[in-house]
């Protein structure tokens, strides 16, 4: 079979898996004896044991199924859950994740897990076990014919086999106690039950028959059509086999005795769709057991498409928006009646086409606040704190190259608020406070962009320290410090290798700064903020747009040229008097609106050769980046437009406060003007 299509499948589910692994054992920490997140649990790392060995990624099949031993001893009561075991489970999700990316990076997937898979066979063996040993629970499940706790998968394939003809028994078979080689005796009455029936259970698991972690008794669970006294017969031939006894199972007496097991248990059943593993002999790899697959076809409403296929569709309708434009500029130079109304249509069904194109590249944010929680929990604990995280608004959209680029800056907020934000239990309680700090991560929609906003209960940001360093790194003089608000203080921590740490941790502290989250976040058209209160907390508001490749734009003449700068950076257009125009500190400025505002003449930004002109009015654009404002002087206003975003190349990276490029209706290119590179 070739597996090679099936691959890019593989790896989209075994993220989804590992992902519901991650939550549903956060859960499990707050609720340790609810059986269904449990199951939930057991189901994820089955479906992932059953791909990985399907596609032959052998490490990642052997650490799961060790995970679903554990899993399966946690939710038969057999392992009491614990801090210290979650946490091995933790550590080998961790090494699921790590392998998957391998693998979707072109790896082999291969690493090495022995220390993981050794701490749970060690856990699995019964150093958490609740009761007093693994033989005492054997033989109690063996005192007990019908009830040895199935699942609801092995239950249907029982009835299912009742159903056809088949006889349902369990068998339970001691060993001579003198036996030398149990495994290998084991391996023997497996074959022999293998050519009379299928085996559906064995008490203990067959991974505890292979190493011989049983005494001398254990129970096999299968179907067959030979009466009990043929199959009787036929294991007693195995040499040292000392007693077997064969009972009928009553499936109604099962149902009713473990109805409450029941209901958490059917959660575990697998997709209709897929085979599942049901038990293997020692040696072996899967047992032929029984198939069930739904004859039932469940409508599938989504589909899985390839991000690729999307952005060449993305590419084309790029190309068809600039020849919209052409078709546009020239219905109005021909003024033809037909034509134009054949281009309107075009443009609105063009529209429409648009949206739809969009909607697709949407994804919600939820796909990276997922990882969010799993970081909080080690960072409390590596800290030493009580943090919970509350995620608001995770089905948010956003188009997929800003959920691409937003998660390093999410993680450094998320990080400075844990270490630098939120206090210590012991001064959380002495301000009276919840020794339990909470961290806010929220996502909404608002106009044409979406918001995310992390905000915490913690110390808040002092205004006082942030001043002492700007003063010291000499960012602000001292006279100048006094006027500024509390909004422009906070941003001092924006700025590159500003920290207020007194001590270096890993966590955070080292310097660095906010001025990479800061960089980031601008480079994708968005902006932050920052509000505080000291001993209340503090909020960073990020402020990002839908989508990067189709923006509206102002069309903007200087000389010749034509410019687009986005709708998005603008408050207001405006027409100056050239004698409204002052000089503050060898820069032009306008009063506007009681406010001072420089002004920026773009034909001497951009170097654009043009003839001199002495005009008693200017054409101006008022742009905002934060608290700060500018005007940009131009030459004319052009109109509003929606454009298609083009890149530079690599060859023009460092082009100062040009962020791309389009091509207009005429078939002219214009520049993408970068209004936060022009305010400093």
């Amino acid at each position: 079979m070739e597996l090679n299509q099936y691959l890019e499948v593989f790896i989209e589910e075994s993220k989804e898996h590992i992902q519901a692994c991650n939550e549903q054992l956060l859960e499990l920490e707050k609720n340790p004896d609810d059986l269904t997140i449990i199951n939930e649990i057991f189901r994820s790392a089955h479906t992932l044991k059953g791909m990985s060995a399907t596609m032959g990624f052998e490490d990642l099949a052997s650490l799961t199924h060790q995970m679903e031993n554990v899993l399966d001893g946690i939710r038969n009561s057999r392992i009491k859950t614990s801090p210290e075991i979650l946490d091995v489970i933790f550590i080998a999700v961790d090494h699921l994740e790590d392998m998957v990316e391998s693998i979707a990076a072109g790896g082999d997937g291969k690493r090495d897990v022995s220390e993981a898979v050794d701490k749970l066979k060690r856990i699995e063996m019964g150093e958490h076990m609740s009761e007093p040993s693994r033989s005492e629970t054997a033989a109690a499940i063996a005192e007990s014919p019908g009830l040895a706790g199935f699942d609801e998968f092995e239950l249907t394939v029982l009835k299912q086999s009742k159903d056809q003809g088949f006889g349902v028994f369990e068998i339970t078979i001691a060993l001579r106690e003198d036996c030398l080689l149990k495994a290998a005796r084991v391996y023997m009455v497996f074959e022999v039950l293998e050519k009379i029936g299928e085996i559906i259970k064995a008490v203990p698991s067959v991974e505890q028959l292979e190493e011989e972690q049983f005494d001398q008794e254990f129970s096999v669970t299968i179907v067959s059509k030979e009466n009990p006294e043929e199959i009787k017969a036929k294991i007693m031939k195995v040499s040292e086999v000392s007693k077997t006894e064969v009972r009928d199972i009553d499936l109604e007496q099962s149902k009713q005795t473990e109805n409450e097991r029941e209901q958490t248990d059917a959660q575990i059943v697998e997709d209709p769709d897929k085979e599942t593993e049901v038990a293997r002999g020692p040696g072996k790899e899967t047992s032929p057991v029984t198939e069930t697959k739904s004859t039932k076809q469940t409508s599938s409403k989504t589909i899985r498409v390839n991000i690729e296929r999307l952005d060449i569709l993305m590419n084309l309708f790029e190309e068809l928006v600039i020849d919209r434009g052409r078709l546009e500029q020239i219905s109005k130079d021909l003024e033809n009646p037909e034509l134009t109304e054949t281009v309107e249509r075009m443009t609105r069904i063009s529209g429409d086409l648009q949206n739809i194109i969009l909607n697709m590249r949407m994804v919600q944010v939820e796909t990276v606040f997922n990882r969010f929680p799993r970081m909080i929990r080690q960072l409390a604990r590596d800290l030493d704190k009580k943090i919970n995280l509350q995620v608001i608004g995770a089905e948010t959209e956003l188009d997929r190259t800003v959920i691409d680029e937003i998660g390093d800056p999410l993680v450094h907020l998320l990080r400075n608020s844990v270490d630098h934000g939120i206090e210590s239990p012991e001064d959380r309680r002495k301000k009276g406070k919840n020794e339990e700090g909470t961290v806010f991560l929220r996502a909404y929609h608002s106009g044409n962009h979406v918001f995310i906003e992390i905000e915490d209960d913690g110390a808040g940001i002092s205004r006082d320290k942030v001043l002492k360093k700007a003063i010291s790194k000499g960012l602000v003089n001292e006279r100048s410090a006094a006027g500024l608000t509390d909004q422009q203080v906070y941003e001092f921590i924006l700025s590159s290798g500003f920290s207020t740490a007194e001590k270096v941790s890993d966590i955070s502290g080292r310097g660095v700064g906010l001025d990479v989250v800061k960089n980031t976040i601008e480079s994708l058209g968005g902006k932050i903020s920052i509000d505080s209160a000291e001993n209340k907390g503090t909020v960073f508001s990020i402020q990002l747009p839908l989508t990067l490749s189709i923006i509206s734009v102002m069309l903007v003449g200087i000389a010749n040229e034509k410019f687009a700068v986005p709708l998005s950076s603008i408050i207001e257009t405006a027409i100056v008097k050239d004698s409204d125009i002052m000089n503050a500190h060898n820069q032009k400025v306008i009063d506007f609106r009681g406010k001072v505002v420089p002004l920026l003449f773009l034909k001497d930004v951009f170097e654009v050769p043009s003839d001199e002109q002495n005009d008693q009015f200017h054409s101006v654009i008022l742009v905002r980046k934060g608290e700060k404002m500018a005007g940009l002087v131009v030459d004319s206003f052009i109109g509003q437009q929606e454009v298609v975003l083009k890149s530079l190349g690599n060859y023009l990276t460092n082009v100062f406060a040009i962020s791309g490029a389009t091509i207009l209706g005429n078939g002219q290119v214009a520049m993408i003007v970068d209004c936060n590179a022009l305010i400093k």
